[in-house]
């Protein structure tokens, strides 16, 4: 099975996949374990129940992460094109989704440009202003207050504003000071951005 990276197409058909084969694996060794030690001691109490017992908490932490992503879709061919296209060199991200603690929003695509980050979510009942102002704290809390964060629900007005951004990206990369990440040297400030965006999706 091919990694596919986080931010990029394929990604959720990916991760279903390999948490699904990850999930079934740490369900089966306890399994296996309380099998063992019942055909060894003829009895379910013994020692390997124990083990097998809390074999089964980091099993059920993973199936939680395969609820999870189960009930998210993958983008399709048609969207994932026109939004590439209209994204051009921007630094940019697909299939990713956003969590917080009252909601779990998917975003099939998103550029970063200068102080800009706007996203595209294909859902229609999404609070949007709740994504923006979450987005906007992660990113003032990692050194980012002055980025300006667009969550739209219609894919044709994502691609007008991305296709608008792509052309002017000089214009809003004007008047920006950037001190290189010791930690990260070879990555822009567009792409800081883009990385702290990363560790917020599933």
């Amino acid at each position: 099975m091919k990694k596919v990276k986080k931010g990029t197409y394929g990604y959720i058909k990916y991760q279903k996949k390999k948490t699904f084969l990850i999930t079934f694996i740490l369900f089966l060794i306890p399994l296996v374990i309380y099998v063992t030690g019942y055909i060894q001691t003829k009895t379910k109490l013994n020692l390997f129940t124990f083990v097998a017992i809390l074999g089964c908490l980091p099993a059920c932490k993973s199936l939680v992460g395969l609820i999870m992503i189960m009930m998210q879709k993958s983008i399709d061919t048609a969207t994932y094109e026109a939004a590439k296209k209209a994204n051009g060199n921007l630094v940019s991200g697909y299939e990713l989704v956003f969590t917080a603690y009252e909601h779990t929003t998917p975003v099939n695509a998103l550029l970063v440009c200068g102080d800009q980050v706007v996203c595209y979510t294909p859902d229609e009942k999404a609070d949007t202003a709740y994504l923006e102002k979450h987005i906007s704290k992660i990113l003032t809390i990692n050194g980012y207050p002055s980025a300006q964060v667009k969550v739209m629900t219609e894919l044709k007005k994502y691609c007008q504003r991305a296709s608008e951004i792509c052309q002017k990206q000089g214009h809003y990369r004007e008047d920006i000071s950037f001190t290189p990440d010791e930690r990260y040297p070879d990555l822009s400030r567009e792409e800081l951005i883009y990385h702290t965006l990363l560790a917020i999706s599933l």
